[in-house]
């Protein structure tokens, strides 16, 4: 968990509307609203520079920022929505809701695989199948865990890890009520095509086996 809430730095934004949103746009700024709380929204500039920033350092919408604003209270915060340019795929809008340290929330937290390099499915040629990289969990606003650790350690071709299986940090608790699969070890292409073939052969082997009781029953007769 983040040992300190980090600081982002705004500025009110005077007007609001297509022209003024555009306005700030040229001039270097994202403009946003920050809502929630009891209180009326906050319309918001944000310095485009350092917003791109964070948003390249990972976790934006999962990371609680303390909010500073010229001629307002510091307020805690988390990113709701970032809308983006269709063609470039760049911030041109943020929603921030307004938390307090015990607030409630939903968010999607990494999951973070440990103990692959002793892993005996692993060893074995077996393929990590990821099939949840993030899990949606509720937590407290005031401790949003990094992420949760899924230990692969003692797991073998053909085992699968499950919600329930996986050692929730304190506090939280899986928004899906369902024992769902988070990850899989799966066998290698190679072992795949060796155990069809075996079974081929098997199976042609008990055919062979019966053909030749069918002949010598029909010879004796």
């Amino acid at each position: 968990m983040a040992d300190e809430t980090p600081n982002l730095i705004a500025e009110a934004r005077s007007r609001t509307g297509k022209g003024a949103a555009r306005s700030a746009r040229r001039n270097g700024m994202v403009p946003g609203v920050v809502y929630g709380g009891g209180v009326d929204p906050l319309p918001i500039n944000i310095p485009y520079n350092i917003l791109l920033r964070k948003l390249k350092a990972g976790r934006f919408l999962s990371t609680l920022f303390d909010l500073k604003v010229e001629g307002h209270d510091d307020v805690r915060v988390i990113c709701r929505n970032v809308q983006r340019n269709v063609v470039k795929d760049l911030p041109t809008h943020v929603d921030f809701m307004r938390l307090k340290r015990d607030t409630r929330i939903n968010l999607f937290i990494q999951v973070n695989f440990t103990g692959e390099d002793i892993c005996p499915g692993l060893k074995r040629g077996g393929v990590l199948t990821v099939v949840r990289p993030e899990v949606e969990l509720m937590v407290t606003a005031g401790e949003i865990p990094e992420s949760i650790e899924v230990d692969l350690s003692n797991l073998t071709v053909g085992d699968a890890v499950t919600i329930s299986s996986v050692t929730l940090p304190s506090g939280t608790k899986a928004i899906i009520d369902r024992d769902f699969v988070i990850a899989t070890i799966q066998a290698p292409s190679s072992l795949k095509s060796s155990g069809v073939d075996d079974d081929d052969d098997d199976a042609e082997a008990v055919e062979g086996s019966e053909e030749s009781e069918d002949k010598a029953e029909g010879a004796a007769d």
